[in-house]
Order: structure tokens, then sequence, then C-alpha cells
């Protein structure tokens, strides 16, 4: 088991220098025009005297949309139109007319030569994510206890990933389509990173638990549970390497769009030579810059650390400034902590504050609980505050929400500092002979 002594998790500003060190060559200008040219030929050409059905019309919104903006689900954006190219390039999904085209063999040679490109292109897809996933669990069991405690966590956590693979298995084999396939990894791989924001957010005595009988170390309960947030760490990395993945994603959706819209037209209109071309072009682009940038991506993953020193992180206070969370609340919407609390007798506190720039700014503010059966409490009633801290005892379990509401507001976002504890009853400890 590595030792954590002193170590912190990443930080934002670490990570902001750490990427200065990997810059990413920019894509080439053929991504952008060649996503352009194939969507204007797959929405203006091919939908002129054909009216789209009801799922082309679904995948015309789909091309249409801004990727997300997560790194991790443009992947599986990626992988899943990749898998729609491949399909439709399979020989048997070629539309009747192409496959009695026997003389048209550099056409067949050439729809031939995308599908190997395309499958090329979905193997180092499926090698970077697997590796990804091995690399981070490695990493992250190496500063756990390496003896049967250890073993328990990688024998659940092979369990948990055969359960999911034959959930995958069993839809496919059900007839599930390929949208259906990844609409489940993706529903899959966000029960993992609840299920790791559930361990790192563990409070009070379940901490404790987790901290010495499990043996998982506070720090990284610190790092998971912040590594995803949506201000934390990982946003360094969605500004920096987010737009070139999401022009790929784009260029993706264009294709496949393209192609699915030209397979269902070709039984009543003749196949354009332009149409190869620009196909066969914006293959091989996408191809080849999804390749690099997957490649390079690696190393960057490869080489990033999970934890670094306070003295690297700035200052040796960055443990309690971890507490905090910093979000923005958008105007006209709020913001809300829900609190499960078991016990009688728990104490919750609360401390904010609004970062202010020229004009000194506020928020609405108030604690509100639902006990067991439903019925509603108003705890602290609704106040607007630049800044707040407080505490009180519960009295029932159930559940506590803390809101902060910025829907009066109807052109100032707030940019909220917070930290909010749940602290349970204490009781006397019990020595064991």
């Amino acid at each position: 088991m590595v030792s954590t002594e002193g170590l912190v998790p990443i930080t934002r500003s670490f990570l902001a220098s750490y990427y200065d060190n990997y810059p990413f060559s920019p894509l080439s200008s053929d991504v952008s025009r060649l996503t352009d040219q194939i969507f204007a030929m797959a929405t203006t050409d091919l939908l002129k005297d054909s009216p789209p059905t009801q799922g082309e019309s679904l995948l015309v919104q789909e091309a249409e949309r801004q990727p997300p903006h997560k790194v991790d689900e443009n992947m599986w954006k990626n992988r899943e139109q990749i898998e729609e190219i491949l399909s439709m390039l399979e020989p048997t999904h070629w539309p009747r007319a192409q496959q009695s085209t026997v003389e048209d063999a550099e056409l067949v040679s050439l729809l031939g030569r995308l599908q190997e490109n395309f499958k090329s292109t979905l193997s180092t897809l499926e090698r970077f994510q697997a590796k990804n996933s091995e690399f981070v669990f490695n990493t992250v069991m190496t500063y756990m206890p390496q003896d049967f405690r250890g073993t328990i966590i990688r024998q659940q956590r092979d369990r948990s990933e055969r359960n999911k693979q034959a959930a995958i298995d069993a839809l496919v084999s059900s007839g599930g389509s390929i949208r259906d396939k990844y609409a489940l990894l993706w529903e899959q791989q966000m029960e993992r990173r609840r299920q790791l924001a559930e361990l790192g957010s563990a409070t009070g005595v379940y901490k404790t638990l987790m901290k010495y009988l499990v043996g998982v170390p506070e720090v990284l309960m610190d790092f998971i549970r912040q590594i995803n947030d949506d201000q934390g760490p990982m946003e360094e990395q969605r500004q920096r390497y987010g737009p070139p993945l999401y022009s790929l994603t784009k260029m993706a959706h264009s294709i496949s769009l393209f192609l699915s819209l030209l397979w269902g037209r070709l039984e009543t209109s003749k196949l354009q030579k332009n149409q190869v071309v620009i196909l066969e072009e914006a293959a091989d682009v996408y191809t080849s810059e999804f390749q690099r940038f997957i490649k390079f991506i690696g190393e960057v993953f490869t080489n990033s650390p999970f934890f670094i020193t306070a003295e690297d992180a700035g200052t040796l206070s960055i443990r309690k400034d971890d507490d905090y969370r910093e979000i923005s609340v958008p105007a006209g919407s709020a913001h809300e902590v829900s609190l499960t609390v078991e016990s009688v007798n728990s104490y919750i506190a609360w401390d904010f504050s609004l970062v202010q720039g020229k004009l000194n700014v506020d928020i609405g503010f108030s604690v509100e609980c639902t006990n067991l059966s439903g019925e509603k409490t108003l705890i602290l009633p609704y106040q607007r505050y630049e800044a707040n801290q407080g505490n009180f005892c519960t009295c029932v379990p159930g559940n506590y929400k803390l809101i902060w509401d910025n829907s009066y507001s109807s052109f100032f976002k707030k940019v909220l500092r917070y930290k909010v504890d749940c602290i349970p009853p204490v009781v006397d400890s019990v020595s064991i002979d």
C-alpha cells in the first residue's frame, strides 16, 4: 500500500500547469469544412425531394445538437456513431441496387477500405477506454490495503463488471439496437460515477468506517469526491481538450447521418460521383484525426498524477479549502443540497459566501425538512444573504434540503462557495476485549 502522507488530490490549477506541457496540435481545417459540407449534402441535397421519416428527423436533430460537455461522454458518442457507420458499411446492408452492380468494383473496393478504417478506429477507441479504466483502477488500488480488503474490492469490481457486460449481451441478443446498447453503456458509466461520488461524500461515522475498517485513505475519498465535479479538476481538461473532441463528435454524427439518408434513397436515385468523393474524404479525415487525438490524450492521461504534495498545490491549507465547493447558480434557477438523516440529534451545519464582483450580490437561502411520512417543515425561512453560516440539531429523521435560490434574478448568475456537513450524534465508544 503506497503511503498518501503529505499528499492532496490534484487541483484544477495544477492540471492547468501540467497540461501546458501537452499542447494539442490543432485539428486539420478539413474537419470543420467537411463536417459542414457533408451535413449540407445530407440535409439539403438528399432531403430536397424526399422528406425525412420520423427516425431520420431524429438523426438530423442529433447531428444539429451541440456535443456533450464531458470528455468521456463524447468518447462514447463517437464509439456509438462509429458502430452505426460500420453497420451501414457491411455489404449485407448496402442497398440492393448497389449489391447487384458487380461491375462497379471501384466503389465496392472503396466501401471495403472505409470499413477497415472505421474498424481500426473503433479498436483504437475500445483499447483506449479499457486501458484508461484499468489504469485508473490499478492506480487507486496502489493506495488501498494490500491484504484481504484489497482482494475483496477487486473481486467485487470484477463481479460488477461481469454483470454489466451480461446486461449488454442480453440486450444485444434480444434484438436491441446500437442506440439501445450505448444508452445502457452510458447508464452503467453514470452508475459507476454515482457510486464513486457516494463513497467520496461519506461523512461522520461512515467515513470513519471506510477509512479504518475498509482502509480507504481519506485523501483518496477526497479525490473521488471532487474529481468529476462540474467545476472540479476535470473541467480544466474539458476546457483544454474538449473543443477538438467536440468537433470530431459532430463530424461522426454528420457522416453517420449522410450514410443513413444516402442508403435510404439509392433505390430511387443514382449515387453521384461528388457524394462518393466527399464521403471518402470525410471518412479518411475523421478516422485519421480521431486516432491522432486518442493517441495524444492517452499519453496525457497515462502521465497525469492523482495526488500531489500540498506544497505543489500552492498551500498547506488546501486540505481545508477542499471541503468547500464552488458552483455557478444561473439567473432564474436554484441550487439544492439534500441530506438524508437517519438519527435525531444529528447536527447540520453550513457556511457559504458569494464571490463578489464590482457590485455586491446576494442569494436567497432556506432550509426545509421532509419527514418519513412525507410531511414538509420549514426549518429556516427564506432570506437573502451575501454570506451566512449556521447549524441546527435535527428533531426527526428524514430528508433535509438546503436551497440557494437565484430565481428572482433575471440577468445575473451567482458564484456560490459553500460547505455543508452532517454530523451524526456522538455516542460513547465501546471497547472490545
